[in-house]
């Protein structure tokens, strides 16, 4: 008994080390060929920006490998699992296994081991690393990729919280700057302050908003009270940031969870039309992890039968079906920031439909 258990362990360990070394050295092949063929499109954009080449790297490649790392996740996982087990199918390797008293399921233990392993990695990374490494990655893309794109957006409003609504003509993502700014305070369905400023500009350092050119009019039943302030600047505290008013589509994967989950409070008041939007991502960072276990499972199942030429079919269809779930979950970020479809089901669908498709094959695999 205990000699089995130590052929257990050996083999345990055997597929681990398997597991997490193969997905480690194809996802780091991959980024490199991301990387080469990035740095072609981008050559002219990093010579016009001036940056050296440290510069390039802490200010461009600092943010965008973590998210070629986390985009090419699954793929790798899925292509991983896929080769090495094919190449233990080919060699005969997995039958003497099952052979051996060894069921399946136990076999699939250290699959999913490392599937853990990477599960907790990518969620960990999407909850606390992948935010502020994509503002990095964000920042050099607006301000250098993107800079002839337009930058100001017009005609917000806004509704602040359940008494006080704003307005501007436009404001500049640049210089955080708005112009022809006014702002509405209720009570009830009465206006009691209307605040008119000809711009409004948000201070970084201090976190408050300068106004400047304004005028204040305050209403108290029949008696109102009129106060203009040419030529004048006045900082005032505003429950509302630059990013509430970027034309990026990026802003949303740029925010920490926390900033997150505030503004998905916000936007419930607001009603801004983000609120899909912010949802999806929010969801996503919690349920795209568990691709690790679904596509292993996939991949195991798939693979562990030995096939007339070798590693090379099942490596095709792997393939296939890991572009296939990439696709199925841009369609499901489409049908829910564009169509309606709740974010959490939108999320969820890729890993339902691969799930089901997972729980066909172990059915069908070799036992």
């Amino acid at each position: 008994m205990k000699a089995i258990k130590q052929r257990l362990k050996i083999l345990d360990a055997f597929i681990i080390g398997k597991y997490l070394g193969t997905f480690l050295y194809t996802l780091a092949v991959f980024i490199v060929i991301i990387i080469i063929f990035d740095l072609s499109e981008k050559l002219d954009d990093f010579l016009n920006s001036g940056l050296n080449i440290w510069g390039v790297i802490t200010k461009y490649y600092a943010g965008s490998i973590p998210f070629y790392v986390n985009m090419l996740s699954p793929l790798m996982n899925f292509i991983a699992v896929i080769f090495f087990t094919a190449k233990m199918a080919d060699q005969t390797e997995i039958v003497p296994i099952l052979s051996g008293g060894v069921s399946f399921n136990r076999f699939l233990r250290p699959y999913f081991i490392s599937a853990f392993i990477i599960f907790s990695a990518n969620l960990i990374s999407n909850l606390y690393i992948l935010p502020y490494t994509n503002r990095i990655k964000n920042k050099f893309v607006n301000e250098v990729v993107n800079k002839d794109d337009p930058f100001t957006k017009f005609n917000i409003h806004m509704k602040l919280d359940k008494n006080t609504y704003i307005y501007m003509d436009n404001f500049d993502n640049r210089s955080n700057i708005g112009y022809r700014f006014t702002l509405d305070r209720f009570k009830g369905d009465t206006l009691t302050k209307k605040l008119v400023a000809e711009r409004i500009a948000y201070d970084s350092v201090k976190r408050v908003w300068k106004i400047s050119n304004y005028s204040v009019r305050n209403i108290d039943g029949l008696k109102e009270n009129f106060s203009s302030y040419l030529n004048s600047t006045k900082d005032t505290l505003l429950d509302m940031t630059p990013e509430d008013f970027s034309v990026y589509d990026n802003v949303v994967e740029s925010m920490s969870t926390k900033e997150l989950g505030i503004k998905i409070e916000k936007e419930k008041i607001r009603g801004s039309g983000m609120m899909n939007d912010l949802l999806f991502e929010y969801y996503k960072r919690w349920v795209q992890p568990l691709s690790a276990f679904i596509l292993t499972l996939i991949g195991v199942a798939l693979s562990s039968r030995k096939v007339r030429g070798g590693v090379g079919l099942p490596l095709g269809i792997g393939i296939v079906l890991s572009f296939a779930y990439i696709v199925c979950d841009r369609f499901a970020k489409m049908f829910s920031t564009k169509g309606g479809l709740h974010p959490l089901l939108a999320n969820l669908a890729p890993v339902i439909l691969f799930g089901l498709l997972g729980y066909y094959l172990l059915r069908r695999a070799p036992k």
